[in-house]
This record gives C-alpha cells, structure tokens and sequence, in this order.
C-alpha cells in the first residue's frame, strides 16, 4: 500500500503526496493581488495516478484558485475575491476586499495513512480589522488503490471576533437567482467543462443547482493523461440551522460548494460560531453511476 508523505517545500507551502505523485499542495500564505481577495488554497489536486483535478487562477475569474474556504458576501465585505454583486449594480469593484490569513498550524500531524493539517487563521476586512477567527483542519487519508480512489476531510468553525453581528450570505441572498456560491468552493479545470453532474436518486444535470442532498459527483475528462475522473463530494454537516445547498455547474466552467448560503443568510452574534464539516472522494476513473452511489454511502458522514 503506498504511503501519505508531508513535505514542506518553502514556507508558504506544504505538499502531500503518495507514491511518486503529489496529491495535493496547500498554499497557506498566497502570493495573490488584494483584488483576488488573498486566501490559503489547495492546488494542484491530482488523482493517484496524477491526472489534475482543479483550476488556477482562469482568465474569467482570475479568484479562483483550486479548492478554497471562502465567503461571497459577510455584512457588505467581499473575502471571494472579484467584483461584488448588488441589484442596483449588477456586478462592480468594490473596496471592500478582505483577507484570509494564516496565523499558524497548531494541530500538524503525519502517519503513513492520515495527515492532518490544523491550522488558525483570521479573516480581517478591508480596513484589516479583526472579523472572524477560524480553527479548519484538512485531512488527508483512505488511499484505496483498488478503487483508485483517496478523501479529503474539511472541518472548520468560524468565530465572530468583532463587536457587531455578522450576516454571512451570497449572491442569491441579495437578488442574484442561483449565484450562491460560498464556503468551500472547487474549480474545476478547463476540461472537465461540460462535465457530468450526477446526485442521489436518479436526480442529474444542472437540476442539482441550488438542492438539498446529501452527496452530489461530477465526472469529467483529463487533460494531461488519458481518461477521466470522478469527484464524490458529501455536503457534510452545518451548525447553522440553514440547510446546505449545491452550488454546482458544468458550464461555461466546472464548479462546486456545499454552500452554507445558498439562498438564506446566516447571522452571527459577537462571539458565536458557525461549524462546517465536507468530504471530497477523488476516483481515478469515470464512475457509473452504481460506483458512485457505492461510494458515497460507504464515505458517509
């Protein structure tokens, strides 16, 4: 069985990698523009064999970086990146970009089967003052070479540090229909535009925008190497009594979150909590839909 091995290669990043193949790089302190609203991501993902799995900074959305934690739209201050959307604008550029930073990794951890990234951060506005405290861990484990197959798990509790509430929302919430991207959002690569859309009990297609349901798979074709892979992706959990929603697409670009405000904003108090739990199944393979459906039980939360 091939092993999980951390490596940190400068000091704004560390690498995972399994075999000969590195599986996933966190960028933890970004080299971004204020304008791409800085923020910790993962990229490159690769699959076991070391097809890519996420895009980089895209000529459309130059803010999108990978797989990121990130929040559209938080009392008027804007931590995606990007212009910021308003009804009686449209989309415009704003100063009103925050930041996402890394303060430290309290809870590093490495085995051959498991390795653990706890990480503090703090999200500061565009004036830098203190908004939100965040204690995240990202693990990494379940290598599975018959099933060509490794997880991701994402954990993370946002902590309001500032002296008013906070109303966490997207696009959706102030009039955009099925703009509610936020929270832990994928891009995908160029190549997987058009890519399958596959949820839970037949449900399929574009349909799945803005659902409630407990796994959603995107499949899609590799660039780089032949064939293609299978993304299953578990909502997870919300303290929040706001239901978890699907941001997903497949055009003109592949993209995913289990949105925690989709349609419905959440209001944190001075001091309260908001607590977000995903999982990400990553297959080495275009899955039918059987395989997924076998998959996303078996990794259920």
């Amino acid at each position: 069985m091939p092993e999980l091995q951390l490596r940190r290669p400068s000091n704004s990043e560390l690498v995972i990698s399994c075999g000969a193949v590195d599986l996933a790089t966190y960028v933890f302190i970004p080299p971004a523009t204020r304008s791409e609203a800085p923020k910790p991501y993962l990229h490159p993902l690769r699959t076991l064999s070391g097809a890519p799995l996420t895009g980089f900074r895209p000529w459309d959305h130059r803010w999108h970086k990978g797989l990121q934690m990130t929040w559209s739209h938080v009392s008027g201050q804007n931590f995606w990146g990007g212009p910021t959307f308003s009804p009686e604008t449209d989309y415009q550029w704003r100063d009103n970009l925050g930041t996402i930073e890394h303060d430290g990794f309290p809870g590093l951890s490495a085995s051959p089967d498991r390795i653990s990234l706890g990480e503090a951060l703090t999200w500061r506005n565009s004036a830098g003052e203190r908004w939100l405290s965040e204690q995240r861990e990202t693990v990494f484990s379940s290598v599975d070479v018959q099933e060509q197959s490794w997880q991701l798990d994402f954990t993370t509790e946002l902590t309001n540090v500032s002296d008013r509430s906070l109303d966490l929302g997207s696009p959706t919430t102030h009039g955009r229909a099925n703009a509610g991207y936020t929270g832990f959002f994928w891009r995908g690569p160029r190549s997987w535009t058009g890519c399958s859309i596959l949820g839970p009990e037949g449900a399929d297609g574009e349909a799945m925008m803005g659902a409630s349901a407990p796994w959603i798979a995107l499949a899609g074709q590799n660039d780089e190497l032949d064939g293609g892979a299978t993304i299953v992706a578990l909502a997870g959990t919300s303290s929040s009594a706001v239901p978890l929603k699907w941001f997903v697409r497949s055009e003109p670009f592949a993209a995913l979150a289990p949105s925690p405000a989709f349609d419905e904003e959440i209001t944190l108090a001075p001091g309260e909590s908001l607590r977000l739990q995903h999982r990400y199944v990553f297959v080495d393979r275009i899955c039918e839909r059987d395989d997924i459906e076998r998959i996303a039980k078996g990794a259920s939360l």
